[in-house]
This record gives structure tokens, sequence and C-alpha cells, in this order.
């Protein structure tokens, strides 16, 4: 591996981004690499934005990944990835969870949701995909494991061992909680955009 890589986790409070950014730094622990995490949490207990940056390499200086610099995107939310679209390189990619949360301003009627959304990123983006990560997390028995469907979607882009992810689940779910989750790391892996 040549250069790092810089993986941005976008969503809103109560998605489990961060759990999902755990995960991440914890399968490229385990393959020996060097992983600096930074998180941002605005307001993420009322349903504000959350924000994980992961860089990892044979040597990271510092966790902070500059605008134009994403290699991908893990987007929870469609909102949230294109309010962090210009983090995004050229020729990086964008995984969208095609979920709609309006933000308090959209509750409160001082915004609208771009119903676009989709269709600006797209515009913007070379390597974008979708999928419905809510229906695949009640199909694999929970909706609460959209943010593993998701990471099984980020490992299918990322050159690790899928054993490697699982393994990592093992020690970071609570067991109670291990199967649903391993069946919907598995689903979103498996899943087609």
């Amino acid at each position: 591996m040549a250069e790092n890589m810089n993986v941005l986790i976008v969503g809103v409070g109560g998605q489990g981004t961060i759990l999902a950014s755990r995960v991440l730094s914890g399968v490229i622990q385990k393959i020996g690499l060097d992983v600096k995490v930074s998180e941002i949490h605005g307001m993420a207990q009322r349903g504000g934005s959350v924000v994980t940056q992961v860089r990892y390499g044979k040597e990271v200086a510092s966790p902070i990944i500059p605008k134009g610099q994403a290699d991908i995107i893990l987007a929870f939310e469609k909102l949230e990835a294109l309010r962090w679209l210009p983090y995004l390189k050229e020729e990086g990619s964008i995984l969208i969870n095609d979920q709609r949360l309006d933000p308090m301003p959209v509750i409160m009627g001082t915004a609208q949701y771009p119903a676009d959304a989709l269709d600006i990123i797209r515009s913007r983006c070379r390597k974008v995909i979708v999928i419905d990560a809510l229906k695949i997390a009640l199909e694999a028995g929970n909706p609460k494991t959209v943010n593993v469907v998701l990471l099984g979607l980020l490992a299918k882009y990322l050159d690790i061992e899928k054993e490697i992810w699982l393994d990592v689940l093992k020690e970071t779910v609570p067991a109670k909680f291990l199967e649903v989750n391993i069946k919907a790391f598995e689903a979103g892996f498996a899943s087609t955009a």
C-alpha cells in the first residue's frame, strides 16, 4: 500500500456511525497498519451531524482529512452525503444509504430537504453506490443494524479479508446482538447497488 487511505463516515446522531468507525479502525489495527481517527459530534443526541474521519496506512501523521482528499465517503443518510461531498477525491467513491432523516431546520420548517439530493451527488461524482440499508437491516432482523449493513458494503470496497471484519465485529458487538449483526454485515457485503 503506497499511500494512506482516507475514509469519511457521515450520518446523524443515533445511526451508529461511531460503532462503524470503531469496527473499521479495529480492522485496520488487525492488519497492522497505522490508523488515526477523529470524531465530530455536532448535537449528535438531537439528530445532528456526526462525522468520523479514519485515515490509515504505513504511517499517518494526522487524523484530519483535508477537503477533496477522501477516498471513500460512507454516508448513512442522503443529506449528509451531499453536505460532505466536497471532501471526496475526484476519483473517490461515495457509498450512500438511501434514507432520509430530516434535520431540525427542516422539521421546524425553516429549511427544505433537497428532493434531488441523489441526483446532485450523481452529477458531481463518478462512483456513487446507493443501497437501501434500512430495508436490508430489517430483512436481517433489526433496523438498528443499518450501520453494520453499511460496513458490509464498505468491506467490499476495501482490500481487506472479510474474515477480519467478522472477527472485529465479534470483539466489538455485545454477544446478544452478534448474530443479527453478522447477518446484517453479510447482507451488506452481498448487496448490489
